[in-house]
């Protein structure tokens, strides 16, 4: 006899259903995914319920997996295009020096307008993420970048190449300060440390991939040359550089908008959707079965209306409110740190790493004109280089390049690996302060020990330390900037500092450049000083470590 309708039936594997809700599964045709959802509760995968969570706790229940490590790949290559895009230029400098009638004066130029560009780009950038959002800035920023890259290759003057880099400069602004927040507001709070350290191990990516490139690609005798036009070996090297950013723009089409920022917006409906979507690509289990159903923000959230107009007017008034709220206590302590942390931090970062290529290059120039000799201090070979050497005069400019010297500059790059790896594993646990204090401290040292090398060998072990250990304060800095902001000003935030930071590569390459060949070693001791007390300044920051995102 059938049970009465309502009552308990039987059902597959002889679990006990009401036939009821049997019934009302078959109509909606929803019974596969009841089914998977029970047998779910029954072996214990299916998580606790939570009905209402803010986000910490919404973002841990989705779980930890293949949602967050496909988020860090496509995340990381926005960071590896970014650093590929800017250090570049060291391993083009020696190549274009004949094509585009360069001295040091302009290669130190020519280094820093991507500066100058990203300075004006980072902050409009910045504000309109935090306006607009994350994912339609990162993906306008992307396309705009790679197509000023491919335009500059074609350029046959210095001032149109410089112009092409300007703009690849702007475009290039935004993807540090909104990558940065993009990432860390899909992360728990007890994973981001290694998790952001992580992604700024794909610094140390772009530099390989960029080393590794240069070294197969610029020493080859390739390409189109005319009486009026060249594209020779070097221009094809940048043209291969702009494919990441092509790459990472179509990916980041496959991805959802920062959930954090979907909050401060207060529009829970699409949050939760993302939520669900995380929680599904991580479990594999079906998106309704994702235990939260409703989300809560902290009592002190800034409001906005989720119908909010994006006129031109309201995107402005939003984007001056947000500035002027990093300006105001209690943030305008952190952000005037912020600020001289960066500028400090990246005089000495770019100061060097960017002319490492060049100062190997002018060793190799140097024992070439003294029967192999490489025994000499940097200054002294700086002085034959600029004195008597190829910068002596511009009729006696040589682009001819050692593929030796390509080799050294890999070695470079490649020591920071080791720093990176020791950075994800103990960004979590040491802190972000001890990472950025100790990299500080040991780069100065190693800008000091600069001025004392006397040969080619002594400069690769040097530049390699320093580039072992700046690396994995790059990502403590990276990390403590980031957290330091609240969710609706962090990439308005991280804009301002990331100006900074430009500003920073800005002196760094054009003032040490004309230090390097006027009062050398000077620079190397500024460089030094800069750095270490950079570092200490982060003692002043609050401890972000493990705590939640504000």
């Amino acid at each position: 006899m059938d049970p009465p309708n309502g009552g308990d039936t039987k059902f597959n594997n002889g679990r006990v259903k009401n036939q009821e809700t049997i019934d009302l599964k078959i109509k909606s045709g929803t019974l596969d995914r009841y089914e998977k959802k029970l047998d779910a509760v029954e072996n214990g995968s299916f998580p606790p319920t939570k009905e209402v969570a803010d986000f910490e706790q919404a973002i841990e229940l989705t779980g930890y997996g293949k949602f967050h490590y496909l988020l860090l790949v496509v995340c990381g290559f926005v960071s590896t295009s970014e650093e590929m895009d800017v250090i570049c230029m060291s391993f083009i400098l020696p190549s274009a020096q004949c094509d585009l009638k360069l001295n040091t004066s302009s290669k130190g130029w020519l280094n820093s307008i991507i500066f100058i560009g990203m300075m004006a780009g980072a902050y409009i950038w910045g504000s309109l993420a935090d306006a607009l959002g994350r994912r339609k800035v990162l993906i306008v920023i992307s396309f705009m970048n790679a197509l000023c890259i491919v335009a500059s290759t074609f350029a046959q003057s210095y001032g149109v190449f410089m112009f092409f880099r300007f703009l690849n400069g702007a475009a290039l602004g935004g993807s540090g300060p909104v990558i940065w927040s993009y990432f860390a507001e899909f992360q728990p709070k007890n994973k981001r440390g290694s998790m952001l350290s992580s992604m700024a191990a794909f610094w140390t990516l772009g530099n390989l991939f960029v080393a590794s490139l240069a070294w197969i690609i610029i020493p080859q005798d390739i390409g189109y040359r005319s009486p009026t036009f060249l594209y020779n070996s070097w221009r094809i090297f940048l043209a291969i550089c702009s494919i990441p950013s092509v790459l990472v723009a179509v990916f980041l089409f496959f991805l959802p908008e920062s959930p954090k920022f979907l909050l401060t917006r207060n529009d829970h409906k699409k949050a939760l959707e993302v939520f669900k979507q995380i929680y599904a690509t991580n479990t594999g289990n079906d998106p309704e079965m994702y235990p939260v159903k409703s989300l809560v923000t902290k009592s002190n959230a800034i409001e906005h209306d989720t119908k909010k107009t994006t006129s031109f007017k309201s995107m402005t008034e939003e984007v001056a409110h947000n500035t002027k709220m990093i300006f105001m206590p209690p943030i305008l302590k952190y952000t005037w740190i912020s600020i001289v942390i960066n500028l400090s931090f990246h005089i000495g970062y770019y100061g060097l790493m960017m002319w490492f290529p060049e100062l190997f290059n002018r060793f190799d120039e140097y024992a070439r004109a003294h029967n192999g000799s490489e025994q000499a201090l940097v200054c002294e070979v700086t002085e034959f280089v600029v004195k008597t050497g190829s910068h002596s005069h511009v009729d006696l400019c040589s682009d001819k390049i050692e593929s030796g010297v390509f080799l050294e500059s890999f070695i470079t790059v490649a020591a920071a690996i080791p720093s990176n790896i020791f950075a994800v594993l103990g960004m979590d646990t040491l802190g972000r302060k001890f990472f950025l204090v100790f990299s500080t401290m040991a780069s100065g040292i190693c800008a000091v020990g600069l001025s004392l090398i006397t040969s080619k060998r002594q400069n690769l072990i040097v530049s390699a330390i320093f580039s072992s250990a700046i690396s994995c304060g790059n990502a403590a800095l990276d990390c403590l900037i980031t957290e330091i902001f609240p969710t609706n000003l962090r990439a308005t935030g991280m804009a301002i500092s990331m100006v900074a930071a430009r500003l920073g590569g800005i002196i760094g390459n054009i003032v040490i450049a004309a230090l390097l060949d006027l009062y050398c070693p000077l620079p190397t001791y500024i460089v030094a000083v800069l750095l270490i007390g950079g570092g200490l300044l982060c003692l002043l920051l609050p401890n972000t470590t493990r705590e939640p995102l504000t």
